[in-house]
């Protein structure tokens, strides 16, 4: 099986452009070679790749990062979805993040990609049976990169979490594909109820900086939330909603707001009353 992983890593679009960005870092900037070389070119594969980045941003005093490597190469040869996934968050890092000029930036820099790719390993632990890992995950995700997402949470590929700091995704969200947000965003509950509490978020919707959804409520494919909205209801499908508590001030502004990332309302939207 390793064999073949490796067969296809040779036709791998993805990493074979992370190897030449690679290349071209360390032609750019020697004093960077060593970071590079361990971190990239020295692995036969993305998904190895991502096992040694992720056990060294979270090894500590209380796991290694041998064991913690271990793990996530046991995870990513168990479950392809996990490769395929973080092909296309890293995708939609570089396609929506005008900070993003290279595929090997969100695999070194930038927290929000290796947050969530962190958060995926915590998922598939907790989707083993082994939660109280899955739990250290969550804890070291948070302290390292300040993102907390619970690992029962269910999350889609093709996210982009922009800046990604104070992220807070609770056990019982679900987040469609596609899905872009900024800083501070909370999918939470409301209250102390142990069931199905927190939002679903459809595919294609774009959450701004700062914006709370609090409760198990549906926002509808392709929908977006301004920053600093408090969403209390359900959302319907290409709206666009604003305000504290947020209300539906227009349509969405375009076919897929996720990608297109434009979150000024238009001239034809209006704030809500009161």
């Amino acid at each position: 099986m390793a064999d073949v992983r490796e067969k296809i890593a040779e036709v791998d679009p993805v990493w074979t452009r992370i190897k030449a960005e690679a290349e071209d870092a360390v032609r750019d900037e020697p004093l960077l070679g060593g970071l590079v070389h361990s971190s990239l070119l020295h692995h036969a594969t993305l998904e190895r790749a991502l096992a040694f980045r992720i056990s060294m941003k979270l090894a500590s005093g209380e796991m290694s990062e041998q064991i913690l490597r271990e793990i996530a190469d046991e995870a990513y040869a168990a479950d392809d979805r996990l490769g395929i996934a973080a092909r296309a968050d890293l995708v939609a890092v570089y396609e929506r993040d005008p900070a993003c000029h290279r595929f090997l930036q969100p695999m070194l820099f930038f927290k929000g990609y290796q947050a969530v790719q962190a958060y995926r390993l915590g998922h598939w632990l907790w989707t083993q049976g082994r939660r109280d890992l899955a739990y250290f995950i969550q804890m070291r995700v948070s302290e390292v990169f300040g993102v907390d997402i619970h690992p029962n949470a269910r999350i889609g590929k093709g996210i982009m979490i922009d800046h990604a700091h104070s992220i807070v995704i609770g056990e019982t969200a679900v987040v469609g594909d596609n899905v872009s947000m900024l800083h501070s965003v909370t999918l939470g509950g409301t209250g102390k109820e142990d069931d199905d509490r927190h939002p679903k978020i459809a595919d294609g919707v774009l959450i701004g900086a700062g914006a709370k959804v609090l409760g198990n409520i549906k926002i509808g494919y392709c929908s977006r939330i301004a920053a600093g909205s408090v969403v209390l209801e359900e959302v319907p499908p290409m709206k666009t909603v604003a305000g504290v508590p947020a209300r539906i001030v227009g349509e969405a502004g375009c076919s897929q707001p996720s990608v297109m990332m434009d979150h000024l309302l238009s001239g034809s939207d209006h704030l809500p009353e009161g």
